[in-house]
């Protein structure tokens, strides 16, 4: 057997693994339903898959001593935009740390079966208008794109279970969260329509 065909071999059994894990995931809810479809396509062609992937959030996180991840929890989360009342009932919430505000945006794993088919990733990525991405992982078999939106805010509004603001700044932020949120599921989209466009193509 020559090197191409245990390269292909290689791509087919994990591809078949993550392409089951997806599918255990939408039947146990562990998907953001903004992915899905985008999942479900890349998944459905012979030369990608899809590994993690995060559909971009508002969320208050609890953050006890340094700000990562490990000192910190979810306070609360919506893959969606929110109101002010909304955000204003999670603050009044007791906290055992600082609560920061955080916008995070999409973030997507896709494998590719060669150096050609990624660099198509990339010029997919490209016709999107995603800024950020590139190739993480590069072997025979494996090659591992990571994409990621821009649309991020992140500051704290609750110290000692005391809001930092007035309710003028927490509009202003709503609306500023809102705003990127709704860019980065447009974003998303694009996205979806580039790599649909590439499918016909073949």
């Amino acid at each position: 057997m020559n090197k191409p065909d245990i390269s292909e071999k290689r791509f087919s059994m994990i591809k078949n693994r993550h392409s089951k894990t997806l599918e255990d995931a939408i039947k146990s809810n562990k998907i953001d339903q903004q992915m899905i479809d985008l999942c479900k396509l890349i998944n459905s062609t012979e030369d990608y898959f899809t590994s993690s992937s995060c559909a971009g959030r508002i969320m208050l996180l609890d953050v006890v001593g340094d700000e990562n991840k490990k000192d910190s929890k979810f306070h609360a989360k919506w893959h969606r935009k929110i109101s002010l009342q909304e955000l204003k009932i999670e603050l009044a919430k007791r906290s055992k740390g600082v609560l920061w505000l955080r916008v995070e945006p999409f973030i997507i794993h896709i494998g590719c079966k060669n150096l050609e088919k990624a660099k198509k990733i990339l010029e997919v990525k490209n016709k999107a208008g995603i800024k950020r991405g590139g190739i993480i992982f590069a072997e025979e078999g494996k090659y591992l794109l990571e994409l990621t939106g821009t649309q991020f805010v992140s500051l704290p509004l609750v110290k000692d279970n005391k809001i930092l603001v007035d309710e003028n700044y927490l509009s202003y932020l709503i609306e500023i969260s809102n705003k990127k949120i709704s860019q980065n599921y447009k974003r998303l989209e694009k996205f979806y329509n580039a790599f649909k466009g590439v499918i016909n193509e073949h």
